[in-house]
């Protein structure tokens, strides 16, 4: 067996197999900073310690933990707030002390259907002022599924994830943002992989619906989370120009008939781990603070259906065992993050922007 093969079998037997505990971790104080009567999709941390935060249908809003309260700000863009569709991700500029420049993702209305949009203003007092569309993809659909949609920053980039939108097959057409992840520069310019015949900004491809897009403290890795179908979740190390196989590869099932391909498929990259039945991952983030040293070096899925947050620990690139925690909430984890005081911030589908302490 070559060890292409070999290390297909390996990376599909270790994520079938991994163990997950079946109850929360002891010793957590779990609170609910604020409860919205939307989805809070996004959120960021801001240098004045306030967090802003998106609403699915449309709103943005920031947060002060100084009086517990919530203000609302003006001058996001209109978006098409229907299905999974509407305002997304949120993202404060690495430089946001000097430039106040807060990112968003969010459908945008089109011609032919909505399609995933990245945009900037800067927020100034309680508005994002001169709002300018930076980035519009050409991933349209007429249904309301599979907009992706995270930004990350690294270095004089960012990614930015985009979902198939139910038109499964452009997942693998290089001329279409369908299922891609995206490379731009800080202003919306093009800086992807540079594949032969594909558009100048992807820089991986295959993907399903990737709502969880992160990279690893200290490695210079960027890390997806995307959904399958009917299982076959994954959790992947992303790298340039990689095809991630979705349709072709995927250990997901399919809903009507057996129109999606094998697990596996040479040529195609194998996730670092995935899962049947699915959990549903909507986010993803590594945690390097302080105030839970056992759970250094892990990363954290905000899961939807499995209705948890889910530790796995990584042993190099590789994922060993995973935890699962507040199972016992009934919450849709829509988002976490680490937040600059070392604890774990999370979101939900109820409207929760929440806060995991160590219990005193």
């Amino acid at each position: 067996m070559s060890y292409y093969r070999l290390s297909l079998a390996f990376a599909a037997a270790l994520a079938a197999s991994s163990p997950a505990a079946a109850a929360p971790a002891p010793g957590l104080d779990v609170q609910t900073l604020i409860r919205r009567s939307d989805v809070v999709w996004g959120f960021d941390f801001l240098a004045d310690g306030r967090i802003i935060f998106t609403e699915r249908r449309g709103r943005l809003g920031v947060y002060d933990p100084k009086t517990g309260k919530a203000a609302e700000v003006g001058g996001a863009p209109a978006v098409w707030a229907s299905g999974q569709g509407g305002l997304l991700d949120v993202r404060a500029h690495p430089g946001f002390a000097k430039n106040r420049w807060i990112y968003l993702t969010w459908s945008h209305p089109g011609e032919r259907g909505a399609v995933t949009a990245l945009g900037r203003g800067r927020l100034e007092g309680g508005k994002l002022e001169g709002f300018e569309t930076l980035f519009v993809t050409n991933a349209s659909a007429g249904g309301g599924v599979h907009f992706g949609s995270r930004i990350v920053f690294d270095g004089p980039h960012l990614y930015m994830s985009v979902g198939e939108r139910g038109q499964r097959d452009r997942a693998q057409d290089l001329k279409s943002h369908h299922g891609k992840i995206l490379r731009l520069t800080h202003d919306g310019k093009p800086d992807g992989a540079k594949l032969p015949g594909a558009l100048p900004e992807i820089w991986s491809w295959g993907h399903r619906n990737p709502q969880g897009l992160a990279v690893r403290p200290g490695a210079k890795q960027l890390w997806s989370a995307e959904m399958g179908p009917r299982g076959g979740d994954e959790l992947n190390l992303v790298t340039r120009g990689a095809n991630y196989g979705w349709p072709v590869a995927t250990h997901g099932r399919e809903y009507h008939g057996p129109k999606i391909g094998a697990p596996l498929k040479e040529g195609m990259q194998p996730p670092a781990a995935h899962w049947v039945p699915s959990i549903s991952p909507s986010a993803l983030a590594f945690y390097d603070g302080d105030a839970f040293p056992g759970w250094r070096g892990s990363v954290f899925l905000a899961c939807l259906s499995g209705e948890h947050l889910r530790r796995v620990a990584l042993d190099g690139d590789a994922p060993g065992e995973q935890e699962v925690l507040l199972d016992d909430r009934g919450w849709r984890f829509r988002n976490v993050r680490q937040g600059p005081d070392g604890l774990l911030y999370f979101s939900t589908d109820d409207g929760r922007l929440g806060r995991i302490a160590p219990a005193r």
